[in-house]
Formats: structure tokens, C-alpha cells, sequence
């Protein structure tokens, strides 16, 4: 299913973080490169990019959870000749308003309950499976979660070098079903599993996917940064 809203402005510092990010990884394999130098630059576009990612989460999670921008002050007669139409545009944003979810405390209490269960199942592996096989899981899984993490990563900058309908076209598809699970355990029945994703989003998983792929086969040192990073 497509749809079409409002495309957000570009901005020009995040392309050039993400490009600085790409020519310092392909320019450091040939040209050298001073160690300070790079450090720097390197880690200044990473914490450019990262924290304009999650002053967008920010801004998500507000509408989320309801808040909305500051208005512009009106005329008194603006204000009541418009009253009908500011109901039901007030009607129309909780419609759209975003859902996305947020750390609750419940879900930080989960936090070593998981993590000793991680922990517990990654050491009857190791006592119970060969070395091969574990490297196999772990390489598996370390993929599968840098495909997920690049696509998120290089999305943006694809739309923002791309034509601006790859930013304006999204598909949605949405599947909701029950679970047997306690609440504490499973969260709220029934599950709804989802994805919204737009043109950009598309090819940046297609590049992830085509690149995490010659990860697991060559495990080359730089593209272990990639993912790492």
C-alpha cells in the first residue's frame, strides 16, 4: 500500500557527514591518511549523524505520545471564524498521530532477566555445539542485525542524494494476531508486526543486503568496521 506525505527538508550537513564517513573508510584502504586526522574527522560526522538521528527520535516519540508543535498566535476573529476547522484538524492528527514504542520501566526491569537468559543459552552452545557452529549463529545474527543497522543508517542519505519521490512514496503492511503469552512475558495480546518504509528505504536495504553478504564470506577487516560502526 502507497502513500504520499510531506517529504522532510534535506539537510545538507547530514549528506556531508554520512559522505565524509564513506570517503574516509574507502580512502584510508589507499591513500594514507594521519591517524589524528582521521580520528577526528571521522569521529565528528559519526556524532553529527548520530545525534541528528536521535533529535529526529525525539521529536517521533513527542508526537507519539501527543504533544504538538507551538501554533502561531492568530487574530481574534481568525481564531473564531476557524474554530470549526482547528476541531477537526485536531481530529485528523490523532488519526495520524505516529505509533512508536518507548523504554517503559517494565521493559527495563526485563533487562538482566534477558540478559542472563543470553548469557545462559550462549554458554550451553559453546558446551553442547562445536566452534564452527557457533561462529556460524553468531555470524548469522551479527549480520542480520547490520543489514537492519545500515539500512537505517544510509536510508536518509539515500533520499536525500535521490529524487524526492523516493522520500515521498511509502508502503505500509500491517499484521496483528494473538498470543498465548502472559502479558509480562509477551506484552499486550494481540501482536501487530509492521513495516512503513519508503523508496530510499528500499535500496539502502538492498545495498545492506548485498553488503552484509560479502561479509559472510570474505569477514574482511574494514567491513567489520562498517558494521561495528
Amino acid at each position: 500500500m502507497a502513500s504520499t506525505p510531506t517529504s522532510t527538508p534535506r539537510n545538507p550537513l547530514l549528506t556531508l557527514s554520512y559522505l565524509t564517513i564513506i570517503s574516509l573508510w574507502v580512502g584510508a584502504q589507499t591513500v594514507p591518511i594521519p591517524y589524528v586526522i582521521n580520528l577526528m574527522v571521522l569521529v565528528t560526522a559519526i556524532l553529527y549523524a548520530a545525534c541528528h538521528g536521535s533529535l529526529a527520535l525525539r521529536e517521533e516519540q513527542a508526537l507519539a505520545r501527543g504533544e504538538k508543535p507551538p501554533k502561531e498566535d492568530k487574530k481574534d476573529g481568525d481564531k473564531d471564524a476557524n474554530d470549526g476547522e482547528n476541531k477537526d484538524d485536531d481530529e485528523e492528527e490523532e488519526d495520524e498521530r505516529p505509533q512508536y514504542e518507548t523504554l517503559k520501566a517494565q521493559d527495563a526491569m526485563q533487562f538482566p532477566l534477558l540478559g542472563s537468559a543470553s548469557l545462559f543459552g550462549l554458554y550451553l552452545a559453546f558446551k553442547y555445539f562445536d566452534k564452527d557452529t557457533v561462529n556460524l549463529i553468531i555470524s548469522v545474527y551479527f549480520c542480520l542485525v547490520g543489514c537492519a543497522a545500515l539500512t537505517t543508517t544510509f536510508g536518509p542519505l539515500v533520499e536525500a542524494v535521490g529524487p524526492k519521490s523516493w522520500g515521498s512514496t511509502w508502503f505500509s503492511k500491517h499484521v496483528s494476531f494473538p498470543h498465548p503469552l502472559p502479558e509480562s512475558i509477551g506484552g499486550p495480546s494481540p501482536w501487530d508486526l509492521g513495516i512503513d518504509c519508503n523508496v530510499a528505504d528500499i535500496l539502502a536495504f538492498l545495498g545492506s543486503a548485498g553488503f552484509v553478504a560479502v561479509y559472510f564470506q570474505t569477514k574482511h577487516w574494514t567491513m567489520n568496521n562498517v558494521l561495528g560502526i
